[in-house]
């Protein structure tokens, strides 16, 4: 499955595009649509270039749902879970409570796992906390 032009405004509108490097909230050096991947401080790109990575870095993000999500899920299912482990990684996807829910197939309780990460560095972030409701409210959401 991929991603629909759905998931990836989500992720456009949350990430924002910046052509500059940045720190992150987390202290990560960032660029583009939330790009982090041998980002130096001092980087600049275009927002074309921006769009170029985010589309091809959506591939690796498409197939941590793919291969480790063992249950069916509908468009919209998708798109929440591929914008949620953009934000957050692999990593935490493989160690969540989300993942063994839904691969339960317990999907009422994925939109509430999915709320719980809304932290950097321990505190509760209010852009985070947006993400997430959105997020949970896409996973709902009839496609």
């Amino acid at each position: 499955m991929n991603i629909s032009n759905t998931g990836i405004d989500l992720i456009k509108h949350f990430e924002g595009c910046e052509t500059e490097a940045y720190l992150c909230p987390a202290g990560v050096p960032t660029i583009g649509y939330g790009h982090i991947k041998g980002v130096q401080m001092g980087d600049s790109i275009t927002e074309a270039q921006a769009h170029e990575m985010l589309v091809e870095e959506l591939d690796e993000y498409e197939s941590y749902i793919n291969d480790l999500v063992t249950v069916s899920l509908n468009q919209n299912q998708f798109d929440a879970m591929v914008s949620w482990v953009y934000n957050l990684g692999n990593g935490n996807l493989r160690s969540s409570t989300l993942l063994e829910e839904l691969n339960k197939g317990n999907f009422q309780a994925a939109p509430i796992e999915i709320k719980r990460w809304n932290k950097a560095n321990g505190k509760v972030l209010a852009g985070l906390t947006r993400r997430r409701e959105a997020e949970a409210n896409l996973f709902i959401s009839d496609n």
